[in-house]
């Protein structure tokens, strides 16, 4: 009876349970096949069309294979299985940076590229030089090599060196100032500076617009800016330590004085000014940020004085020698460095800089001290060792064994040798 009751057949279930069953298993093979499909898609990434029509496919198999709840249940273990299988495949070539895709093959590159651009306009700025000389031309070189956009004017005709340097030319000022610069950089002499800022068409400028100077003095430039230029002009005072002499080769560990006199709040502008001077810090410049105040005080000290020496030495004419010493060298430089400068840029350098004078004075003072020091000690050995002969009571004795008497006598000029002059300047000293 036992056993005829474990094999009874099953008792027929209700319409609404077998709806329900039914239900259920049409809700798991529509989840089936979105797995399969998506785990197929995944696995074909690279053919996206061929892709959908297996997915598809799979699908339909899928669903004409389920026949129960326990198929329904491994079915779908299965491709959940096969799914995070091709997902993990699919993160694992997205993290290699070296897995091609077909369809983002040109996009990298064009996105590169795009972004290049922005950057490279950007960091590009637009300077414009007022003084286009030696020290302009010296400056736009460096300019262009560091990628930016260079326009210039000046009194004189320079348009075709203008031209050979790649740098827009304009002979009219308005011309210029309509060009609309980033940066605009006065180039001129010390002594035309003041008179070329008042000529100059300040309103055509953007209302922005950076405004700098490269004088060598810099008091003068940044009262004359504060003065004369609009208020909401950024001020920037530059002054490179070197020329178109010393530094026609690298710009390496040359100093660079410069001072924020004014500048906007804006973050544009304050990049500006950093952008302007990068250039001279790519270019290896030893950056010194210093007032303009502090630098006249210790440039009467080291360039005034350079120029001085130099200017000295060169009205000597000093030449090569077959002989020559590295000091000897080293002071023929100093002369190729400053005699070749007009000198209008060393009359503003003593003009402009009210420590000049007082450095003049001093380096006046050495060289008295110094002649006084070598004539005393020349005095005493032309007495004592130089000529080793008696002296007599009414003076030197003379190269030629005569009474010296200090005026010379009656000794004839062609008979009065070396030793007779010298003596002579130093009894009269």
């Amino acid at each position: 009876q036992d056993c005829r009751a474990r094999t009874r057949p099953l008792e027929p279930r209700s319409s609404t349970y077998q709806r329900a069953s039914r239900r259920r298993i049409r809700t798991m093979s529509a989840a089936t096949f979105v797995v399969a499909g998506a785990s197929t898609a995944c696995a074909s990434n690279r053919h996206p069309v061929k892709g959908n029509a297996k997915a598809r496919s799979a699908a339909l198999g899928a669903r004409r294979a389920v026949a129960s709840r326990g198929d329904v249940r491994a079915l779908s273990s299965e491709r959940h299985a096969s799914f995070r299988a091709s997902t993990a495949r699919v993160g694992a070539r997205r993290a290699s940076p070296v897995t091609p895709r077909a369809l983002d093959a040109a996009q990298p590159f064009d996105f590169e590229a795009k972004q290049r651009q922005k950057v490279e306009k950007k960091r590009t700025l637009k300077i414009g030089i007022v003084g286009f000389g030696n020290f302009g031309q010296f400056l736009a070189k460096r300019f262009i090599k560091n990628g930016h956009d260079v326009i210039a004017t000046s009194r004189s005709d320079y348009g075709s060196i203008a031209a050979e340097l790649n740098v827009g030319y304009y002979r009219d000022p308005d011309d210029f100032c309509e060009m609309h610069p980033d940066v605009v950089i006065f180039c001129t002499s010390i002594l035309s500076t003041e008179a070329t800022i008042n000529a100059f068409p300040m309103q055509r400028l953007r209302r922005n617009t950076l405004v700098a100077d490269v004088l060598s003095v810099k008091q003068f430039p940044k009262q004359l800016f504060l003065q004369r230029m609009p208020e909401n002009f950024d001020i920037l005072c530059l002054h490179p330590m070197f020329g178109p002499d010393s530094g026609k080769g690298s710009w390496k560990d040359l100093p660079l004085v410069y001072d924020k006199v004014r500048v906007g709040e804006e973050k544009s502008r304050r990049e500006r000014v950093e952008r302007l001077l990068s250039v001279f810090e790519d270019e290896g410049c030893r950056m010194v940020e210093m007032s303009c105040e502090e630098h006249d005080i210790q440039a009467a000290s080291s360039q005034f004085i350079t120029h001085t020496v130099g200017r000295m030495l060169g009205t000597m004419e000093l030449g090569e020698t077959t002989i020559n010493t590295k000091g000897y060298e080293s002071l023929l430089s100093l002369v190729n460095n400053t005699y070749n400068d007009s000198f209008d840029l060393y009359y503003g350098l003593f003009m402009y800089n009210k420590n000049a004078t007082a450095e003049l004075s001093r380096l006046e003072l050495a060289f008295s001290q110094v002649k006084a020091q070598l004539f005393d000690r020349l005095h005493t050995l032309i007495r004592d060792d130089i000529f080793d002969e008696a002296s007599v009571p009414t003076g030197l004795r003379s190269g030629n064994g005569k009474a010296k008497n200090g005026g010379g006598g009656d000794t004839p000029a062609e008979e009065r040798t070396f030793k007779d002059r010298l003596i002579d300047q130093v009894n009269s000293g």
